[in-house]
């Protein structure tokens, strides 16, 4: 994945402080993302007066909560912590949170020392979008500088909150991404992960080591970072993984968790792509007996397994098989307002995914006006389209409608190819 290290990258009092709600975010996101696209005129300063107050509320209410992660009360932090991840992940905040950055810092590694369960996870999560919104660059190189060794401290304290734990091992793999200014120190973290999920490998000789849901869930999420920080590697690094991992990572497509083998399964497939992309001849000494294992999981019928875990399995397990033997890739194709990107690879979809956890349905806003997550999608500057162009742009209900309906006949054809009636005999 290409990673340009850009500098500067963009992206009162108070009573008693109200939640951010959802319908608060959705708002201002539809406020927000309405000033890319119509045009100002004289006849419009009364709605820009009033997208001013608008704007002014919404920073104060950003400023109680901010205040608010420093209040004795854990309700309270808890839901101011949760108020600043709904703004950041709908809104483009760069100028106001750069202003207040080490504040916010100061506020999250408190949260984090003494905060418990969901108040860290809160924190944590909140790490990231802050990163997220300052873009790669010093500023977050302060921020993750800060932050990087209580994440490390709780992700290697086996006697800190589990979901704490979990929370950290996907922050700390974005906030390495975004934010780390030295491929060693990358190097380092990708250590700790491995030291995590290494753990849920199937020994040699079979046995499975007893570990609870809530840890290896851990380890699916130290496997995930892990994965996401091989996008950044480079090609020594990259040598030493493939010779290290790759005959050992087949192991954990026999744990009894999905998204376990689901996670281990796209890692292979990660490796082996970027395997390919620096030797277009790579072999794999155990390649038949790989294949066999995941075409194993990509037609598996067991009856102890959930119905929704045998499908969601079959259908990544199909893709990932289509990789390991062709080099294939299912592209998908993403809009946003006027726009689309194409996820073509592994790589660009564990990126993808990543970001995508933590600004949720704000993604589409994100790849549109943020400036860092278009530069890692290279996607350009942000476009400004004015209301006639998008008016010009739109098609008739029952042009859509022919739209959707041809659409759905080609992915129900496209999906028959793979999808043998026999696997679901006796399943409903």
């Amino acid at each position: 994945m290409p990673r340009s290290k850009k500098r500067n990258n963009r992206g009162g009092q108070h009573g008693a402080v109200q939640p951010f709600s959802d319908e608060d975010a959705s708002i201002e996101t539809l406020s927000h993302c309405s000033s890319f696209s119509e045009p100002t005129s004289v006849a419009d300063e009364g709605g820009e007066a009033g997208e001013d107050v608008a704007q002014e509320d919404f920073q104060y209410k950003l400023k109680g909560f901010i205040d608010s992660t420093v209040d004795k009360s854990a309700k309270t932090r808890q839901g101011a912590l949760d108020g600043l991840k709904a703004a950041m992940a709908t809104r483009i905040l760069h100028e106001f949170i750069s202003e207040r950055r080490m504040t916010i810092t100061d506020s999250i590694e408190r949260c984090l020392k003494k905060g418990k369960g969901e108040e860290q996870r809160a924190a944590a999560s909140l790490a990231c979008l802050l990163c997220i919104q300052l873009g790669s660059g010093i500023e977050s190189e302060e921020v993750f500088k800060t932050l990087k060794p209580i994440f490390k401290n709780i992700l290697a304290d086996g006697s800190a909150n589990i979901q704490a734990r979990q929370a950290v091992a996907t922050s700390l793999g974005l906030c390495t991404l975004v934010a780390e200014d030295d491929i060693l120190d990358v190097h380092a973290t990708m250590e700790c992960f491995e030291g995590l999920f290494t753990r849920s490998y199937v020994r040699e000789d079979g046995t499975r080591p007893s570990v609870s849901p809530p840890t290896i869930q851990l380890h699916t999420n130290a496997l995930l970072s892990w994965a996401l920080l091989l996008t950044i590697c480079t090609a020594n690094q990259l040598k030493d993984v493939l010779h290290k991992h790759l005959p050992k990572l087949p192991r954990l497509l026999e744990s009894e968790d999905v998204n376990m083998r689901i996670a281990a399964g796209e890692t292979i497939a990660l490796l082996f792509e970027l395997a390919r992309d620096m030797d277009a001849e790579f072999e794999f000494d155990d390649w038949e007996a790989l294949c066999d294992k995941l075409n194993a999981l990509a037609t598996d019928c067991n009856k102890h397994r959930a119905k929704t875990d045998k499908r969601k399995q079959r259908s990544v397990f199909r893709d990932v098989l289509k990789a390991v033997e062709e080099g294939d890739f299912q592209s998908e194709t993403i809009r946003f307002g006027t726009e689309r990107m194409t996820i073509d690879s592994w790589v660009r979809k564990r990126t993808y995914d990543a970001f995508r956890e933590f600004v949720g349905s704000g993604m589409n806003y994100h790849l549109q006006a943020n400036e860092f997550i278009r530069d890692v999608f290279e996607l350009g500057p942000p476009m400004l389209v004015d209301s006639a162009t998008l008016k010009a742009m739109k098609i008739s209900r029952f042009e859509r409608h022919l739209y959707n309906s041809a659409a759905f006949k080609a992915r129900t054809k496209a999906r028959s190819k793979f999808r043998d009636k026999r696997v679901d005999v006796g399943e409903f």
